[in-house]
């Protein structure tokens, strides 16, 4: 469905008007009052998905796997000078090292893979299978693959398209972050969860929020900068048990959330009513004894009161 600013909503008939092609309600035709229940009401979801890859293909310029690579190696529109990109060099090799320490076996989900900066690490773990929506992003991730004498399933698709079945692991760089919204960020957390089977891991890597920062403009457009704190509860509350978030000092949020063994009914809500909360005091994470000697890394561990 095109943008519309000024529309009935489909659900309600409340006339709203919108204030720029940004704003999901003139794509989705909804109010906000009925966008923000698309997590109980199947049309009103389902409406919300086509309205995000709607306004995705009409505003954004889709991203090369070059300028992803500029991105990572602080190139081009990226760089911020010498002292900035060298502690953002270091930065990444905390987090790679962490990534690489998380034993990872058995099947992997790498979604919205892009062009491949992380899958060559991923496909020494297990048999590896990628999701992306660009083709030339793909072709560039099968030649980091060859490169490494490595092999993986690449598959050009929506990466938040139904699962097609359920792994040991799903891999997500900066996937949280293309959500600009609560619905979209429930609607990509769900989508990964889905892909996971009872006690499946997701592994994540974000963009860390700073003081007063509202978004930061990646390869593909804006990335919304996360708080591990506020991430975190985020996904115990979409029913990930334990979460383990962590940080390094400037532009990494990281961290493992565990798919919860227990298969919840149809009448159990999709909010659950509690909170995370914290268990003592932040934990470093395997970063290196380097990255902890400089206090660059931290971890907080979440988990429900409830003990899922």
């Amino acid at each position: 469905m095109p943008f519309r600013r000024r529309f009935d909503c489909l659900w309600c008939g409340r006339t709203w008007e919108t204030s720029s092609e940004r704003d999901l309600e003139g794509w989705a035709a909804l109010c906000p009052d009925c966008l923000g229940q698309a997590d109980d009401n199947g049309f009103l979801r389902g409406r919300l998905r086509t309205a995000l890859r709607d306004r995705a293909a009409a505003v954004s310029e889709p991203a090369s796997h070059g300028d992803w690579e500029d991105w990572y190696l602080r190139r081009g529109r990226f760089a911020r000078g010498p002292v900035y990109d060298g502690a953002w060099s270091m930065e990444l090799d905390e987090v790679t090292r962490w990534v690489d320490g998380l034993g990872l076996r058995g099947v992997l989900v790498e979604l919205g893979a892009g062009m491949g900066w992380w899958t060559a690490l991923l496909a020494e773990k297990g048999e590896l299978w990628l999701y992306d929506d660009d083709p030339a992003s793909l072709d560039a991730a099968r030649t980091r693959l060859m490169a490494h004498g490595l092999l993986a399933h690449l598959h050009q698709r929506d990466p938040l398209a139904p699962a097609e079945r359920q792994v040991d692991v799903v891999f997500g760089a900066y996937l949280m972050g293309r959500a600009d919204s609560e619905a979209a960020l429930d609607l990509t957390v769900d989508a990964v969860r889905a892909w996971l089977r009872p006690g499946g891991s997701f592994v994540f890597v974000e963009a860390l929020q700073g003081d007063g920062e509202g978004h930061i403009v990646g390869p593909a457009g804006p990335l919304l900068p996360r708080d591990p704190e506020s991430l975190g509860g985020h996904l115990a509350v979409r029913g990930f048990e334990p979460v383990e978030v962590g940080r390094t000092r400037n532009a990494f949020v990281f961290g493992e959330a565990i798919a919860p063994a227990l298969t919840l009914g149809p009448d159990w809500p999709a909010h659950p009513p509690w909170p995370a909360r914290h268990l003592g005091p932040p934990r470093l994470p395997a970063c290196g004894r380097a990255a902890a000697d400089r206090g660059a890394c931290g971890r907080a561990r979440l988990r429900h009161p409830l003990g899922w």
